[in-house]
């Protein structure tokens, strides 16, 4: 489980940073969250609008979804696995938080 950390000061201005979520705090991992917040995809869908590899969407999903931030449904079609994710509440709750935190560390309004 991650700490929670205390805001940091800029040391020029001595106003308050916000701290990040080290979770959504990296490209893929923000890309899943920001694209699913408009509806589910399937894991072939996800991959195409994220252009990344197999792997990499696997594993940055996975941790999303330990963190509660997605859901992941398996089915099959035929014999065909189909994989389909969805942004939880906590998952749009923490973007809305993320985006205004990164509005307000780079000075906007």
């Amino acid at each position: 489980m991650m700490r929670a950390r205390t805001p940091r000061r800029a040391a020029r201005t001595g106003a308050v940073l916000p701290t990040l979520d080290k979770l959504l705090h990296t490209p893929v991992r923000l890309g899943i969250v920001s694209v699913l917040r408009r509806g589910p995809l399937t894991f072939r869908e996800l991959k195409g609008a994220l252009v990344t590899t197999d792997g990499n969407l696997s594993i940055h999903a996975r941790k999303l979804e330990t963190a509660g931030y997605i859901t992941c449904v398996k089915s099959f079609a035929g014999r065909i696995p189909k994989t389909r994710y969805r942004v939880t509440p906590k998952g749009r709750r923490a973007l809305t938080k993320y985006l205004a935190d990164m509005e307000s560390f780079l000075g906007g309004t």
